[in-house]
């Protein structure tokens, strides 16, 4: 199914869909007239107050497809339209407000209708020099209005909700007269729509909205056709489509998640509606979407109710229970799918599109989960969100409290995508992200758990893929590889990060840990691409370090604690430390001592340097990386090694 059809079946299911013709748009004020078209009320429409005042949502008939040129919408606009002001320079105000009035004048000139013809009186008297304050007041200006008769404003009847009105509607709305066309959407004969509505709410795009399906060059025409007529959909198709969409990207609608520069929605469609929203409800989980804020606190309850029943069938789901056993309703013919939509100008570019079942989507989660999961993680910390992994491609910077914090305004556009594209569809993650998240912390020198987690996942998937996990002796693949300290994995680039690792505490274990600047800071990201260039030089420096120790100098406060503790002398301490570097060089292979280090790695190579570096230097007790808490009794556990 394509995406245009598949958003036209969701429409149908809307809960609250506006019928073909009326959208749901933001009106800031309502203008109250008297039946004689004299102003009776200027009322703010708007939720909240001052700077926060937002304006609400209400369903009008729908807007025109605004170009270059002036048209103006019916029975609603913004002031610049509707009253012939704005507090912009306005060079085409006059004519924008002379453009809504002849329409409105023509349209409602025969009318009988008492707000229709209120209206029409209330065009033809006003002037923008009328807009003055305190009555008409200056936040006003360049919201969008909507009428309404004063007698039933208190019912909350607007104009364009009279009988009248909307009998009006269907006969300016035009398209009922175009000649029928085969819809390429619905596969049934209609009047083709030559503009199709603008879709809103695309992070980057054009505030007044962009097309998803547009034809503005002549050599995107084809046999003469123009515009829409290039590919045939009728206007409720295009309609259908348009307006689906624009609810799944409003904010907090439960169907988006903003990944990099791409808006991506998502929805489900099958038979059953109890099994789509079903689906829907594990998808917000999954991809950790926003929900809609819901003021009915029994509802919000409900709701964190409902959440949290969904995370225990996932951990049951990505421990390798059967979607069937879990939910049966979700293996039932239910269909989803994931969009990504970026901005490209006055249009919109597909990032991404995926069609599938669910069942095929819970098991690519839970082959994520298994690859991205990690040891050590620190205890106070959830398993990263998708939001999350995508922020570690973003440069890192340490604020005034110490904290780490990353810019989101620099997730490269590209790889956040591809990365989520990999993980919905089960294939094998970009190259360019393990470059990326390597640059990122040759650069910014944050190694935390989430940049490790992803570097394990993406080796682990490739090598799963490409069937080079290691095997047991019946020879199936180790799915738990790298995801556990191992000092027996005969990955060279793994033992020389758990070696980099063991040097740096022996450093700390001299110095103390207020140090300008540690073996970590100067040497990681050098150590872990060449190590023949800077381990030689290490080991001279840390043996020198130990010299220092056995003497019994030393600034660490955790060194003076374990004597004060344990009784262990720092000569003891030195002696251990010492001991640990002999083990985990001999671990080394054979053909080592042959040809020394290495003189080059590898991305792959760096990423496994990373989480042998990771392992040894937080693996004991699941310590965050800025905690140095541990290293007393990591190096207690460790002195037989």
């Amino acid at each position: 199914m394509t995406i245009l059809s598949s958003l036209a079946r969701a429409y149908e299911r809307l809960p609250d869909a506006p019928p073909f013709g009326y959208s749901s748009e933001k009106i800031g004020f309502v203008i109250s007239l008297n039946d004689d078209g004299t102003v009776a009320q200027m009322v703010d429409w708007r939720d909240g107050e001052g700077k926060k005042a937002r304006p609400r949502s209400m369903l009008v008939p729908q807007p025109v497809k605004r170009t270059a040129g002036i048209a103006p919408n019916f029975l609603w606009d913004k002031t610049s339209y509707v009253l012939g002001v704005t507090a912009a320079e306005g060079k085409r105000t006059a004519e924008e407000h002379a453009a809504f009035v002849k329409k409105h004048i023509e349209a409602i000139a025969d009318a009988e209708d008492a707000g229709l013809r209120a209206l029409a009186l209330f065009l033809q008297s006003w002037r923008p020099e009328h807009f003055e304050s305190p009555r008409w007041p200056e936040e006003m200006k360049d919201q969008n209005v909507v009428f309404a008769l004063e007698s039933e404003r208190f019912k909350r009847v607007f104009l364009h909700d009279r009988p009248a009105a909307k009998a009006l509607w269907g006969r300016v709305s035009g398209g009922a007269d175009a000649e029928a066309e085969i819809c390429l959407v619905t596969g049934e004969a209609g009047p083709v729509a030559r503009l199709h509505p603008s879709i809103k709410g695309v992070w980057g795009a054009q505030s007044s909205g962009a097309a998803l399906v547009s034809f503005n060059l002549d050599a995107f025409t084809s046999y003469g056709h123009e515009q829409g007529d290039n590919a045939p959909v009728s206007e409720a198709a295009a309609f259908a489509y348009t307006t689906a969409l624009n609810r799944f990207l409003e904010r907090d609608s439960g169907h988006r998640i903003q990944i990099g520069d791409a808006s991506t929605v998502f929805w489900a469609d099958a038979q059953d509606m109890a099994a789509i929203q079903i689906a829907e409800a594990w998808a917000t989980v999954i991809f950790d979407a926003a929900e809609t804020e819901d003021p009915n606190q029994a509802r919000r309850d409900e709701e964190e109710r409902l959440r949290k029943d969904i995370e225990i069938k996932l951990k049951r789901l990505v421990k390798g229970d059967s979607l069937k056993d879990i939910e049966p309703k979700l293996t039932e013919g239910v269909r989803f799918y994931v969009l990504g939509l970026a901005p490209n100008a006055a249009r919109l570019s597909v990032r991404f599109f995926w069609e599938g079942s669910f069942g095929e989507l819970a098991e690519n989660y839970r082959d994520y989960m298994r690859d991205i999961q990690f040891q050590p993680w620190p205890e106070d910390k959830a398993q990263p969100n998708i939001k999350q992994c995508a922020l570690r491609l973003a440069p890192a910077r340490i604020d005034a409290a110490g904290k780490v914090k990353f810019d989101s305004e620099q997730i490269p556009k590209q790889f956040s995508g591809e990365y989520f594209r990999s993980i919905i569809t089960g294939n094998r993650f970009p190259g360019a992200v393990l470059g990326q998240l390597l640059l990122r912390i040759r650069s910014d020198h944050v190694l935390d758990a989430t940049r490790i987690a992803m570097i394990k996942a993406i080796l682990v998937r490739n090598m799963r893929l490409e069937r080079r996990l290691p095997t047991d002796t019946a020879g199936n693949q180790n799915k738990d590889y790298l995801m556990y300290p191992d000092p027996d994995d005969p990955n060279i680039a793994r033992r020389l990060g758990r070696l980099f690792a063991v040097m740096e505490r022996a450093q700390s274990a001299s110095l103390g840990e207020n140090v300008n600047a540690t073996i970590k800071d100067k040497y990681l990201s050098a150590a872990s691409a060449t190590p023949a260039q800077v381990f030689n030089g290490l080991l001279n420096l840390i043996e020198h370090h130990l010299s220092r120790l056995r003497r019994g100098h030393s600034d660490a406060e955790w060194v003076q604690k374990a004597a004060d503790k344990n009784g262990i002398t720092k000569a003891d301490m030195a002696k251990r430390l010492h001991r640990k570097l002999s083990a985990d060089i001999g671990r080394l292979s054979a053909s080592f001592y042959e040809t020394g280090f290495p003189v080059q790695h590898d991305r792959d190579e760096q990423g496994f340097f990373m989480i042998g570096y990771y392992q040894e230097r937080y693996g004991k007790k699941g310590a965050a990386p800025e905690d140095d808490s541990t290293d007393v009794d990591d190096i207690a556990l460790n002195e037989t090694n």
